[in-house]
């Protein structure tokens, strides 16, 4: 079982800043992918940020050039830097991460969720 706490969202302004962080801990052998979704209010949940093993990242379209995604390898740690936020940005976060368990299955997580929300 692994298990993913996420920390960091809150209300911000409009081009303010917020980080979020992820921290995955349990039976993990190795990680493909860790990253973060968002479900904003009455839509579906969309990608936001992704980065593979070898330090490949994706991002939507709506987030290039704002959001950064990174990694803390030795910690299971996957973070990400959002700057000058929008009220579009306006949803709940989850992240994810895509890993082998020590029986060799590979199995996605998902972490509780954590409210962003861009208002003035």
């Amino acid at each position: 079982q692994v298990q993913l706490v996420e920390s960091g969202g809150g209300l911000v302004q409009p081009g303010g800043s917020l980080r979020l962080s992820c921290s995955a801990s349990g039976s993990i052998f190795s990680i493909n992918a860790m990253g973060w979704y968002r479900q904003p209010p009455g839509k579906e949940r969309e990608l936001v940020a992704s980065i593979i093993s070898g330090g490949r990242t994706n991002y939507a379209d709506s987030v290039k050039g704002r959001f950064t995604i990174s990694r803390d390898n030795a910690k299971n740690t996957v973070y990400l830097q959002m700057n000058s936020l929008q009220p579009g940005d306006t949803a709940v976060y989850y992240c994810y991460v895509d890993y082998v368990d020590y029986g060799r299955y590979r199995t996605t997580s998902w972490g509780q969720g954590t409210q962003v929300t861009v208002s003035s």
